[in-house]
């Protein structure tokens, strides 16, 4: 097909700057802007949750819909307002600027958390998105009736908006006006599927039909992202890596066959980052900047930052975590080799919050060797940024990782990481040789066991190479000169995209 501007809209479930629980809300967010900029015409479309009512961000009433219910229909506003950039000042040169549009409301909506609050999830989580899909099919018809815009390409991610291509062909299947509509899937993260009990299966509005194995049902349970990769048009999700892990047992949780399945229309697309707000030439956070050429800077952020943490002004490998503080996070393996590590002149930062058992174990650490173990409990951005810049490597030793963004922090910052080969991590790091070295591209050390001794060995070979001075140079240097940004990102959904439309048409012409 021609390489023309394609019509977009993604729905999803959190958008920076506006609501956020992970990292879905940075892809939201980032991705219709950078989209923009390549000439698309982009639209995003989220729920209008209590945190999006702020002052000086107020939403323009567009229109009312009337959303279909199994317990009646509910009349919504829909809002609409420019969508801001990070900063609310970048330049979009493309011709379309992209639009947030917020469905409205209150009973499920305006309340303080997103999915849950005190740690226990909504009991009504299944009619709240439920409604939200309904609601976003409805949004499309809008679109179509009040503005003849019809997209070439419905882009939704998760379980929260997985009944979107449900609904999109089944209870709309008679719509002549959505029939062009494509539809890309993206799975953030396999191990949360949106699974809910097969009672509760008549909330969803649709038909006895599709409550079956080779749809909706899962193991007597109801299954919506198992929903999404079967009716979907194209499936993607945030690494090559992670494309493949998910279609076997261990990272499929039970998917891995309807994975495997639709392999050939699956892609895995690396997530980048505001390389604007993450920027150590600029990071307003900083005491002091620096860039690739001249990374004097970033010795007096080591200072600096090992003065705020109260560990003593050393020169010694000051090795970082900036992480949820769980299994999942391989936090236990960080924990099993800290003595080996402490053993040895270094100092080690944690910056997180998570399992009980790990902030117990590591403040024990830290009450015991204070000259070698810092630890700072919670989430704090600003000192993420100071510890990005003044950390030598960081530890990311991940069980499943599907993209991670922490490494492609350390990265931009110059901190060397060290990873576990999973997910996107092996897609981000390029592991340690000599020759690597040499030819000017390994960024990190990379290691494969989910073992403590694996780790230790890989963080002692990386001790030993960080004795080279100019050795370690040249490793920080290809890291900050790897391309991170969401430009490369947006390209390659463009590209995921163009195949959403020819296999959209594909099955229109086959279907007659």
């Amino acid at each position: 097909m021609t390489q023309h501007s394609l019509r977009i809209l993604l729905a999803a479930s959190e958008a920076v700057p506006f609501a956020k629980t992970g990292g879905l809300a940075d892809v939201a967010g980032a991705l219709p802007l950078e989209l923009s900029r390549l000439g698309h015409d982009v639209r995003l479309v989220i729920p209008r949750y209590r945190a999006l009512v702020r002052p000086g961000q107020e939403f323009q009433e567009w229109v009312r819909l009337t959303v279909p219910t199994p317990a009646g229909k509910v009349e919504t506003a829909v809002g609409r307002r420019p969508l801001p950039s990070a900063h609310g000042h970048r330049d979009q040169p493309s011709a379309f600027r992209p639009e947030l549009f917020a469905i409205r409301h209150d009973p499920f909506f305006n309340r303080s958390g997103l999915y849950q609050e005190k740690g226990k999830d909504y009991s009504d989580n299944l009619e709240r998105f439920g409604f939200f899909s309904r609601a976003v099919l409805e949004l499309l018809l809008a679109f179509v009736q009040h503005e003849g815009w019809t997209p070439d390409v419905l882009h939704v991610h998760d379980w929260q908006t997985a009944l979107c291509p449900v609904y999109l062909r089944t209870l709309y299947a008679a719509r002549a006006e959505l029939a062009t509509v494509g539809t890309l899937f993206t799975i953030h993260n396999m191990g949360f599927q949106g699974l809910f009990p097969r009672v509760d299966y008549p909330k969803t509005g649709l038909g006895p039909e599709w409550y079956t194995p080779k749809y909706l049902e899962f193991h007597g349970q109801m299954n919506l992202m198992k929903g999404g990769l079967v009716f979907a048009d194209y499936l993607s999700t945030v690494s090559p890596t992670y494309a493949r892990e998910i279609q076997t047992p261990e990272f499929g949780f039970g998917l891995e066959g309807v994975a495997k399945e639709r392999a050939d229309r699956l892609v895995g697309i690396v997530n980048g980052i505001d390389t604007e707000s993450w920027n150590p030439a600029t990071d307003a956070y900083l005491p002091h900047r620096y860039t690739e050429e001249d990374l004097t800077g970033k010795r007096g952020d080591k200072i600096e930052l090992q003065r705020e943490v109260n560990l003593p002004v050393r020169e010694v490998p000051l090795l970082v975590v900036i992480s949820r503080l769980t299994l999942q996070k391989g936090l236990d393996l960080i924990a099993e080799t800290l003595p080996e590590l402490i053993a040895r002149d270094v100092q080690v930062l944690i910056l997180g919050t998570g399992e009980p058992s790990f902030e117990a174990r590591f403040r024990a650490l830290q009450a015991r060797f204070p000259d070698k173990v810092a630890v700072r409990l919670g989430f704090d951005e600003q000192l993420a940024h100071r510890i990005q810049a003044g950390g030598d490597m960081l530890l990311m030793p991940s069980r499943y990782e599907p993209c991670g963004l922490s490494q492609l922090y350390s990265l931009r910052y110059g901190t060397v990481p060290i990873v576990r080969r999973t997910g996107g991590l092996a897609d981000t790091v390029v592991p340690y040789s000599q020759q690597a070295v040499r030819e000017g591209r390994a960024t990190g050390f990379l290691f494969v066991e989910a073992t403590p001794q694996a780790l230790l060995t890989t963080v002692l070979q990386a001790l030993r190479v960080f004795a080279d001075r100019s050795e370690w140079e040249r490793i920080m240097r290809a890291g900050m000169r790897t391309d991170v940004s969401w430009s490369r990102s947006a390209r390659a959904y463009v590209d995921a995209y163009r195949n959403v439309v020819k296999v959209r048409r594909a099955t229109r012409e086959a279907t007659g």
